[in-house]
């Protein structure tokens, strides 16, 4: 049987699983056409905090959208409530493949009928985590990078996904103020994140041979290429955590990459050293986020 897409979606809530770096950033574009977001996280703090990012930035951000106006965000630590009626699903939790499992198979169960249900997984194809839905053609690969600076964003089929699911997304994003780009076949990465693996993976394995460092490598590259930062700061921005658990996933998916950047990551990570999250990664000279 056919999904029966939501036809809606502008009075309709969007729901957000997971109020972290990407969680918070995920919802603040949601909110920039007025409507309403509701943000799930099962810590409350983490919740209070992601809404006060979304409160603090959404007038500035939806006032470079097209058509935008600020709208409201909410946080829940109740899935359910969270899920009440929302057109879109995004599933923003840790790059974990069980965990992923666990919580598609819930939203499988508790969201609306038409809701459509889409992972902001940064390595892992939806195929992979769909064992437990049984309506895999509304699930997709829906990846954020670092909004609202870096407005692009992959999508990608679960193997399953109706076409019209895939449509209606590359036709409604851009109202967000974010740009759609479908991989067309099924890639471990998607597209810029499989070509941006390679750089960091090197840059990773230049600092732990002991060539270079951070700082330089990074310095080296805003030099040629005309950038602010490098590598490493974007690493720090993103979260040394998440980069490693990453990197473990394309080891899993080919056991010939070194080894270097893994265990150079792990001993920043073992430290608490996670980055701009923690006040401390490969640089020292951010305040501790709240």
């Amino acid at each position: 049987m056919a999904f029966t897409l939501p036809t809606d979606t502008a009075t309709r809530p969007v729901a957000v699983l997971g109020a972290g770096t990407l969680g918070r950033r995920i919802a603040l574009m949601f909110t920039t056409r007025g409507g309403h977001v509701r943000i799930y996280d099962p810590a409350p703090q983490a919740g209070q905090d992601a809404c006060a990012y979304v409160e603090q930035h959404v007038a500035e951000v939806a006032a470079g959208v097209e058509g935008g106006t600020p709208g409201t965000v909410s946080a829940t630590t109740d899935l359910a409530q969270a899920l009440a009626g929302a057109w879109l699903v995004v599933e923003a939790v840790p790059e974990h493949l069980e965990l992923k499992k666990r919580v598609f198979a819930d939203l499988d169960q508790a969201a609306d009928t038409d809701a459509i249900l889409a992972s902001n997984s940064s390595s892992y194809p939806s195929s992979q985590f769909i064992d437990h839905v049984t309506r895999p053609e509304r699930v997709v690969n829906m990846h954020f990078y670092m909004p609202p600076a870096k407005r692009a964003v992959d999508l990608m089929s679960s193997g399953h996904t109706e076409r019209a699911v895939l449509d209606l997304l590359l036709r409604e994003l851009p109202r967000y103020g974010v740009f759609p780009f479908e991989a067309h076949q099924e890639s471990t990465g998607f597209i810029f994140n499989r070509i941006w693996a390679a750089i960091k993976r090197e840059a990773l394995a230049v600092v732990a041979e002991g060539v270079s460092t951070p700082q330089d490598v990074d310095a080296m590259w805003a030099l040629t290429l005309g950038t602010k930062g490098g590598p490493f700061r974007a690493m720090d921005q993103v979260g040394l955590d998440v980069v490693l658990d990453i990197e473990n996933h394309y080891a899993a998916k080919n056991p010939n990459l070194p080894t270097g950047p893994r265990e150079l990551l792990r001993r920043y990570v073992d430290a608490g050293h996670l980055g701009v999250k923690t006040g401390r990664g490969f640089y020292d000279d951010y305040q501790h986020a709240s």
